[in-house]
């Protein structure tokens, strides 16, 4: 069995590479993650072709057991390490080289700069997204450069963020570099019903026959302003998030899973109006469909050039429409007071493509296969 996560629950050593979606979306969150933004440099559609074989062939070989290409090393007994590797695909894919703007993702656009944003160009978008997720750092790495190795020539990297998961402490989800905890309420991955209304592409959402089995992801590097939150009283941290620091409880419950009942709080006396949870999900029929699956993992890039730390979280989220979904969320929580604490820096909208089926079929097939 795979390394133990936080909490003791243990992961298995491999996740299937071939199904219907990718693995890494609704797959239990590793310890560590890697994500990249890529350029393509091939320079025609046979091209693309061969890139996305090369990352297919290889993506599979390495879900299957990690190990550096060391003659000594890999004679040892491969090491799967709860390992996934997640493909999307950028609006900026779809412009004239390869001839695929008529077979645009409907909802795929590059990540608009949202009113408390500070974007910085390096650290967005791409062509590609790649989403590698493991138990241990040194297998980001392993991937990172046997890619590269396979694919010399046709991709070159836009940006990077490496993230893990801080321990619990003491138990339940797992707390950021704010001490709170994060990623409390999630859709349940285990109802397909669920699934196919948030999460997947499907029949009814009109798109193109190709995405379907896909999902949307939002990438955001958020910042941390560590220095000024830690000068913020616990009370009004509290307040901020409407949660308890301690348990992660709502401030109307007791217990970290304990829904809050805003209904018998209209006036905000216990969780104010404005407090985090309450923006991004009001509870209400009305608000239920932009709900979304977060998969985030803090970064600690050490000190800027003032000395200040550079902490931060990489929001991972996937779902079915980020336009109905993270956009809708994204604007109710504009201005919030959490936003004096927070900027977000960097990140992407992508289009996870459908997953692999079987060996004999490569990343983006229907895709490339149409044309």
């Amino acid at each position: 069995m795979g390394a133990p996560r936080d909490g003791g629950r243990t992961l298995p050593d491999k996740f299937a590479f071939h199904g219907r979606h990718q693995a890494g979306i609704v797959t239990p969150q590793q310890l560590f993650a890697g994500f990249v933004g890529f350029d393509v440099l091939a320079e025609d559609r046979n091209g693309l072709t061969e890139l996305f074989r090369r990352l297919t062939e290889r993506s599979r070989v390495l879900a299957a057991g990690v190990k550096p290409k060391d003659e000594r090393v890999a004679s040892e007994q491969p090491t799967p390490d709860s390992l996934t590797i997640t493909l999307g695909v950028g609006a900026s894919l779809f412009d004239d080289r390869f001839g695929l703007s008529g077979h645009k993702p409907r909802h795929l656009k590059a990540m608009p700069a949202f009113p408390d944003d500070r974007l910085e160009p390096a650290r967005c978008h791409g062509d590609l997204s790649l989403q590698i997720c493991a138990q241990h750092p040194d297998a980001i790495v392993h991937v990172l450069r046997d890619l590269a190795r396979e694919t010399d020539g046709l991709l070159r990297p836009r940006w990077r963020a490496d993230g893990f998961l801080n321990p619990s402490r003491p138990s339940g989800s797992p707390r950021t570099f704010v001490g709170f905890k994060d990623g409390i309420v999630n859709p349940d991955t285990g109802s397909a019903r669920e699934m196919d209304r948030l999460m997947w592409v499907t029949p009814p959402c009109g798109e193109p026959d190709w995405a379907l089995g896909g999902s949307y992801q939002v990438l955001r590097l958020i910042r941390f302003h560590v220095e000024k939150w830690d000068k913020v009283p616990v009370a009004r941290q509290e307040k901020i998030f409407g949660r308890r620091k301690a348990s992660g409880a709502p401030l109307d419950g007791e217990n970290e899973t304990d829904p809050p009942n805003y209904r018998k709080d209209p006036h905000g006396r216990k969780i104010p109006l404005d407090a985090h949870i309450r923006l991004a999900n009001p509870r209400t029929h009305k608000t239920d469909d932009s709900r979304f699956l977060r998969r985030s993992y803090n970064y600690d890039s050490g000190f800027d050039k003032r000395g200040r730390m550079d902490l931060g979280l990489v929001f991972c989220a996937y779902q079915q429409d980020p336009e109905r979904q993270f956009a809708t969320v994204q604007r109710r929580l504009e201005h919030e007071p959490l936003a004096d604490f927070i900027t977000p820096i960097g990140g992407g909208y992508f289009f996870v493509l459908p997953g692999v089926q079987d060996s004999d079929d490569w990343f983006g097939s229907r895709l490339l296969k149409k044309l």
